[in-house]
């Protein structure tokens, strides 16, 4: 039976759902709080830490459909798309998990009961894979699900055992395959001709049961669990009857709807390829808070959007056209994707305006490449070539790459990466679990947190930490770690500091300089004043004036990104956040810096909700729930299935778990103490509250003062008295310049008078004091003017630097040209120039050496005119 690619994303969700499984909605492709990975490149990402054991929910089976990215780093399919019938950036994948609870026989029967019952595919197509020494799973196909041996094949650790890293949980894998046939070429898994495309994998079944560790040895893991994924793309290729995943529906659709945006006719086009999965991952990626820049996360989307841009302009398009496809695929994915809906405007708007920057550069980088092309002497472009196109014209490496391809070439990358030095790191973040699992300071003990309440408490010494080592006691003057039973200390998380204070025992303190996570610990840095030892009863004391700086400006944040929404509009997104006791920053979205009237008015909006004095609720709700009900989830953080809801009024909803003022007044003064850009489309604020922003109001009005009093007025008039000074400056540089002129004019009258003959031709060479420069220039024509015929080189020092200009009339620079001229007194005073033969320039740094110059130029005339 044919299915729509939509109606299987529900089956199967619906199948496991039926089964006890949790339906998780897809997560951000941005990794929540994870610096190994770029982009959410499997199903499992989200569930990452669950598998590690760092993260607990209220489920042990979970299905979703996720979104996926492979554009950057060790994933890459960027340069196949287009080229193959199944590489994607973007792809969804279908997965069910497991987290202890069932493993091997029922992920099996799960997978086989889905794909025979009801999809219906016939058992004879498929085929399965097993790691070599996996007998279990063998014989759980062979004797339990009756999948006959010769369809079933034992493969190596290479392709068939998955580990999240040289360490850690990892385990024995196996594939579905499918088989499209005979019509098709290619072997079964395992043979000399595995890689053809008859037999295509569908599904592969991950059984986490070990721990590697550092020396190799694998231990069991006490939950075995279950991770599996079935890419949407190619189950709906083999539903609908098709061999190529742009055969599908959705690329279908995609393809059609672009070929009439731009107007071609050849829906075969592997150029229309590559924009139908480009505009996927794009828009997408958009949803999730990255916009185009050159750097990380941002630079992949640019390069995905120009590849896409350059892809319609060899189809023909000659105007912007890319955005124009974020409508039909709203249609196709925004009933399953909510978020797509939402946000179709900004994603278009966003299109737009990349599409329209790059338009600016890619003909001329296109015809600089055709020209470097048409002179190659072999069929490789130089790196340095690549890297031009990069730098000046915004190619990315693998934009020149497809390029070359087409034309039957290659590139220089060796080239290319030593021109890019550190540029190149841009492009290149690594996206692999680099994490030892077994080194890492870890620890199974849970710390409950009270500080919303309070700002101290007796507690309890659970664990104790020295040198990454867990230890009985630290002894006085030592530095360690203190894990607490539970503690009104703030770990650092959301951009927000950690707390800082002291822990009191009998004997003595422990002085807590930081406050971070330690899985579900909460693990207090600092050093030891007395010995401290395990099971001790401790005071856990904050700095309780700090924290309530670090509250005002925390809330400050909230306030300051609703207002930043409610003016510049709905694109704006918080792209990251510090949240100290002194100061706040505040990076958001925005393509363009704020105006002095912008600023002031975030100002005044900010601190119309300060005076409204609105109290801070908070509330636990269901992720879900809180989302419908209009909480705003911020860019790049990870959440529980309950999220703390932090609201101010009807001004502020946001899911937070930092710590807050009580309500809006406590914050006092809000003041934007900077803005500016730090990366394309990103800007950042500073931020002042409280007793901080007064001082920075009382610094502001001394320096007001001063300035005031400079110009002799009170600080209310500062800029009509400014005005009036500035258009007084202008006026006096204007009789300056007027006085110049006449005075250079006088000067000019009397050196033509005084003119030299040098074998019939009249020769002016004299320093002019007090003339500017340009005044000489304008000196030097009139002189050419008035002699009619004849050479002029003057010289004047002004400012500890020598300007010379020399004239030569026309009839005469085929006797000696200008540039000559001034170059020899040039050379005399440290300097050098350059112009038409008729009159050049120069300037020097030798003042004192400028009448030797002069003398020096003169005689070398004299022995041109003869």
């Amino acid at each position: 039976m044919s299915m729509s690619s939509a109606e299987i994303r529900e089956t199967f969700l619906q199948f496991f759902a039926e089964r006890g499984h949790q339906r998780v909605p897809s997560a951000s492709m941005i990794p929540g709080n994870d610096p190994t990975l770029l982009f959410t490149n499997a199903g499992m990402v989200p569930f990452k830490d669950v598998f590690l054991g760092t993260d607990k929910r209220n489920y042990q089976r979970a299905t979703s459909a996720q979104r996926c990215l492979r554009a950057g780093g060790k994933h890459n399919d960027l340069e196949n798309v287009g080229y193959t019938a199944r590489h994607h950036t973007f792809f969804e994948m279908l997965g069910n998990f497991s987290f202890g609870d069932y493993f091997k026989q029922q992920a099996i029967e799960f997978a086989w009961q889905f794909l025979t019952e009801v999809l219906k595919l016939p058992k004879q197509k498929l085929w399965v894979t097993v790691f070599t020494e996996d007998d279990e799973a063998y014989d759980i196909w062979a004797k339990h699900i009756g999948v006959p041996e010769d369809r079933i094949s034992r493969i190596g650790e290479k392709d068939n055992f998955w580990s999240m890293g040289d360490t850690g949980p990892c385990g024995p894998c196996s594939e579905i395959f499918y088989d499209h046939g005979e019509d098709v070429w290619g072997g079964p898994p395992g043979t000399a001709e595995e890689d053809g495309d008859r037999y295509i994998e569908i599904w592969n079944l991950v059984f986490m049961q070990y721990n590697r560790q550092a020396d190799g040895h694998l231990e069991p893991l006490p939950n075995p669990s279950i991770d599996t994924g079935m890419g949407l793309e190619r189950i709906s290729a083999i539903m609908q009857g098709v061999h190529s995943n742009y055969e599908i529906d959705t690329f279908q659709r995609l393809i059609s709807d672009a070929a009439a945006v731009i107007g071609s006719d050849d829906k075969s086009s592997k150029s229309l390829r590559v924009i139908a999965d480009h505009i996927r991952s794009c828009s997408f990626l958009i949803v999730d808070g990255v916009t185009p820049s050159n750097e990380g996360r941002g630079y992949v989307l640019r390069r995905i959007i120009r590849r896409a841009v350059r892809h319609g302009h060899l189809l023909g398009a000659n105007e912007p056209f890319f955005y124009k496809l974020v409508d039909s695929l709203v249609e196709l994915m925004g009933e399953a994707y909510p978020e797509l809906a939402e946000k179709a405007q900004t994603i278009a708007d966003v299109l737009l305006r990349e599409e329209q920057q790059f338009a600016k550069t890619l003909a001329r980088g296109l015809a600089i490449l055709a020209d470097e092309v048409a002179n190659l002497s072999n069929d490789v472009i130089p790196g340095d070539v690549v890297f031009k196109l990069y730098d000046t014209y915004g190619f990315p490496q693998d934009l020149t790459a497809d390029i070359a391809r087409e034309k039957g070439l290659s590139i220089d990358v060796e080239g290319f990466e030593k021109a890019m030095n550190e540029q190149r790191k841009r492009a290149q973040q690594a996206s692999q679990f680099g994490i030892d699992y077994n080194q890492q300071l870890k620890t199974d003990k849970k710390s409950a947190f009270s500080g919303y309440q309070q700002v101290a408490q007796e507690s309890q010494v659970i664990e104790l930490f020295k040198d990454g080592e867990t230890v009985q006691q630290l002894a006085a003057g030592e530095q360690g770690i203190v894990v607490l039973s539970e503690t009104p200390f703030y770990a650092e998380s959301g951009g927000q500091v950690g707390d800082t204070g002291v822990l009191r025992s009998a004997a003595g303190e422990f002085v807590v300089t930081d406050t971070q996570m330690l899985g579900k610990a909460i693990a207090h840095h600092g050093k030891a004043e007395v010995t401290l030892q395990l099971g001790d009863t401790v005071s856990a004391e904050i700095d309780s004036e700090r924290r309530d700086n670090i509250r005002r400006n925390h809330s400050a944040t909230h306030l300051v990104h609703a207002a930043l929404r409610n003016l510049l509009g709905d694109h704006v997104s918080q792209k990251g956040s510090l949240v100290e006791a002194d100061k706040m920053r505040f990076d958001f979205s925005h393509f363009e810096p704020l105006s002095a009237e912008q600023i002031a008015e975030i100002e005044r909006v900010v601190n119309a909700e300060i005076r409204r004095n609105t109290p801070l609720t908070t509330a636990l709700m269901d992720i879900e729930e809180a989302k419908k009900a209009g909480a705003m989830a911020l860019f790049g953080e990870k959440y529980d299935d309950q999220v703390r809801v932090v609201r101010m009024g009807d001004f502020s909803m946001e899911l937070c778990g930092g710590t807050h003022v009580q309500a809006t007044g406590d914050i006092g003064l809000f003041r934007i103490a900077s803005e500016a850009g730090i990366a394309s489309g990103i800007r950042r604020i500073e931020v002042v509250t409280g007793a901080a922003a007064i001082a920075f109001t009382q610094q502001q009005q001394q320096r007001l003062q001063a300035i005031a009093t400079q110009l002799k007025c009170d600080p209310l008039h500062v800029v009509e008295r400014f005005q009036q000074w500035s258009e007084r400056s202008r006026q006096l540089e204007k009789q300056v310049a007027q006085l110049k002129q006449q005075l250079a004019a006088q000067a000019g009258g009397d050196l033509v008078a005084n003119a030299e003959i040098f074998n019939h031709v009249k020769v002016i060479i004299a320093s002019l004091d007090g003339i500017d420069p340009k005044s000489l220039r304008s000196t030097v024509d009139d002189l050419k003017n008035q002699m009619g015929s004849g050479i002029v080189l003057l010289g004047t020092a002004v400012d500890a630097k020598v300007s010379l200009i020399a004239g030569v009339t026309k009839d005469l620079t085929d006797r000696v040209k200008a540039g000559d001229l001034v170059n020899q007194a040039a050379a005399v005073v440290g300097g050098k120039g350059g112009g038409r033969p008729d009159m050049a320039q120069a300037g020097g740094s030798q003042p004192e050496q400028l009448e030797h110059a002069l003398t020096s130029a003169k005689q070398w005339l004299q022995q041109q005119l003869g």
